[in-house]
This record gives C-alpha cells, sequence and structure tokens, in this order.
C-alpha cells in the first residue's frame, strides 16, 4: 500500500481533508463546509453539542470564528468505511467578541458516504498541561 510520511495514501488524503476543513471554519466557507459536514452530524464544544445545521450558522453568523488552528499533531484510524482523525491543535477563536487561544485534543469521525469522506463528529477536548495553556 503507497505511503506519504508514514501514512498510506487514504490517510494522507483524510489529515488534509481535516487540514482544509479548518482553513474553510476560519473562512467561514459554510457552502464548502455543507459539502463536508454529514447532515446528522455532531459538535461537540466546551459546554454544548450541536447539529450540522447548529454549527453552520454559529460558523456563518461569526457566533465563534474559527481564526487559527496549529494543527501540532495528527493521527489517523481507518476502519473500513469510518475514520478517526485524533489532532492536538492550538485554537485561537472569536467568542462573543473575545479572542482566546486554547490546546485542544480535537476526535473527529468521518464517513465514506457518496464516494467522498463526511465530518460525521468533531469533539474538544482542552488540554490543560500543554505549554499553550
Amino acid at each position: 500500500m503507497p505511503t506519504i510520511g508514514g501514512m498510506t495514501t487514504r490517510e494522507h488524503d483524510l489529515a488534509e481533508l481535516s487540514r482544509r476543513k479548518w482553513e474553510l471554519m476560519s473562512a467561514k466557507d459554510v457552502a464548502a463546509l455543507t459539502e463536508i459536514f454529514h447532515e446528522q452530524g455532531a459538535f461537540v464544544h466546551m459546554g454544548a453539542t450541536m447539529t450540522t445545521e447548529q454549527e453552520l450558522a454559529v460558523i456563518e453568523s461569526g457566533g465563534i470564528h474559527y481564526a487559527t488552528a496549529v494543527v501540532e499533531g495528527v493521527e489517523v484510524r481507518v476502519v473500513d468505511e469510518v475514520a478517526l482523525v485524533l489532532s492536538t491543535v492550538v485554537l485561537t477563536a472569536v467568542v462573543g467578541g473575545n479572542e482566546v487561544t486554547n490546546p485542544f485534543s480535537v476526535t473527529e469521525t468521518w464517513v465514506a458516504q457518496d464516494e467522498s469522506w463526511k465530518l460525521l463528529a468533531m469533539a474538544f477536548t482542552r488540554l490543560v498541561n500543554h505549554p499553550a495553556s
């Protein structure tokens, strides 16, 4: 099986799709995000769980602006038609007009659907022992 930087081609493609997702979220590109977010998705933040529709509305309105996401590490695990993308991310976001920077462990669940990958779930866990804490 072909590899890129120790990952299979499929794992590398998923890592790149995850990275691209952060760029689209920063750009508030709801149209492009709609294409990669699963319609039945769940987005688990610190203290709130949102549907895909709610997450897209928050991004579009600027309620949460994902300004920058520095991905420090990523691991991809593919099992059949499901993939986990596990990342350590230092996220700078504007929430309620206040800029905050926090390190997170981010767990993304992707499912293969209609010959593409769709983000079914994303959960943020704040890292308390990270230098950016």
